[in-house]
């Protein structure tokens, strides 16, 4: 989600705002919309984290602003490797439960596809009965796996796309088995935001509303990010004035701190 929140920042800064951005524990963001110490989470995954959003919309304290991404999936993956060796289902796994040590690598607990794996354990979906899920922040569970990938040892863990996982490793999505619910999962991401910044930023709210990211947006940028190294900043500041077009549909009807519709704001700034 780095160059999506860094477009964001450059856009609302181009507007008048000062703006800061946080890498932080999904727990620790939400808490943060929700006291309103942070304005926009971007990365809302559901149903992975909707455990974790859907309690804070029910007593108002956050608002899921827009689906900005659409279509997106989320699941066990394991390296290609391993999936051409024969493992092409959660139903396969079990089979070689001594090659994985009978772990799967997870995300932050809480999260709706730790409950859901959890689950399956519990219930025994797919022959995970004895299994065990290891959580960990998301940098951590991606640091193992990458380890055991670079040793060509065989590991599963959870995945979703867009990310630059899918670009840095060369992975497979795992075909779900006995309606386990943890794998191809379809997914949809949210921009999560104050349940009052409508009130306290009528603008910076219907910004946020509109900022929805083509998907080919999307991956151009995790490939100028993720695989080709570039900074964040320099990845937003070259997309925007190439792309004022799109740029024009999420400020419509937006004004910049001074007055001026966004979109001319934003022009002055970049050109």
């Amino acid at each position: 989600m780095t160059v999506k929140s860094e477009v964001a920042a450059q856009l609302l800064e181009a507007m008048g705002y000062e703006t800061r951005q946080e890498e932080l524990a999904v727990s620790v963001i939400l808490n943060g919309v929700a006291e309103g110490d942070l304005d926009a989470y971007l990365g809302g995954w559901y149903p992975v984290q909707t455990d974790m959003v859907e309690p804070l919309v029910a007593d108002g304290k956050v608002e899921k602003a827009v689906a900005n991404i659409q279509g997106a999936v989320s699941g066990l993956v394991v390296p290609r490797y391993v999936y051409e060796a024969g493992v092409e289902s959660v139903a396969d796994l079990n089979a070689h439960r001594e090659r994985f040590d009978a772990t799967i690598l997870g995300i932050e607990a809480g999260t709706g596809i730790n409950t859901a794996l959890n689950a399956a354990i519990d219930e025994n979906l797919a022959d995970l009965g004895d299994w065990k899920l290891r959580e960990s922040s998301t940098a951590a569970m991606l640091a193992q796996a990458e380890q055991k990938m670079r040793d060509g040892q065989w590991v599963t863990f959870v995945g979703w796309e867009p990310h630059w996982m899918n670009v840095s490793f060369d992975l497979v999505y795992l075909e779900d088995a006995d309606d386990a619910g943890v794998a191809q999962i379809e997914s949809t991401v949210w921009t999560v935001v104050p349940g009052d910044l409508k009130e306290r930023d009528g603008d910076v709210h219907r910004f946020m509303t509109q900022y929805v990211v083509d998907t080919a947006d999307q991956n151009d940028w995790v490939h100028a990010y993720s695989y080709e190294e570039r900074p964040a900043d320099e990845v937003a500041s070259e997309w925007i004035p190439a792309h004022y077009d799109t740029v024009a549909t999420w400020l419509e009807g937006v004004e910049a701190r001074d007055g001026r519709p966004a979109i001319e704001a934003v022009k002055a700034h970049f050109d």
